[in-house]
């Protein structure tokens, strides 16, 4: 099968082949059969690959709350130390972050 690009057409599938790690003629054969049968374009890879690290580490922070708050129990004389506190707020912060950034990630998907 042969077929012809624009020199700014190339480049975009050159660049994309070179991201994905394949030869040019192998990511645009990829690209097409993936297209044909309907499964998810090569373009997206990368993208659902980061998806998953965000959400692994959206997990390891809940984590790191849940200890938090159990040595927050544990203390159970009053208020927490002042640094105990922020470091409760700071992974609060941070599940909410990896939160809103997996949703746009997720928006973004096909």
């Amino acid at each position: 099968m042969r077929f012809v690009l624009s020199d700014d057409e190339y480049q975009v599938v050159a660049t994309a082949a070179v991201r994905e790690g394949l030869a040019t003629g192998a990511f645009a054969a990829q690209a097409a059969l993936s297209v044909a049968t309907g499964r998810s374009r090569p373009e997206h890879a990368l993208l659902r690959e980061t998806l998953a690290s965000v959400m692994q580490a959206a997990g390891q922070a809940r984590r790191i709350g849940v200890n938090l708050n159990q040595a927050v129990a544990a203390l159970n004389a009053g208020d927490p130390p002042t640094q105990l506190r922020w470091y409760a707020e700071a992974a609060a912060r941070a599940v909410r972050k990896l939160d809103d950034l997996a949703d746009e990630v997720r928006r973004r998907l096909p």
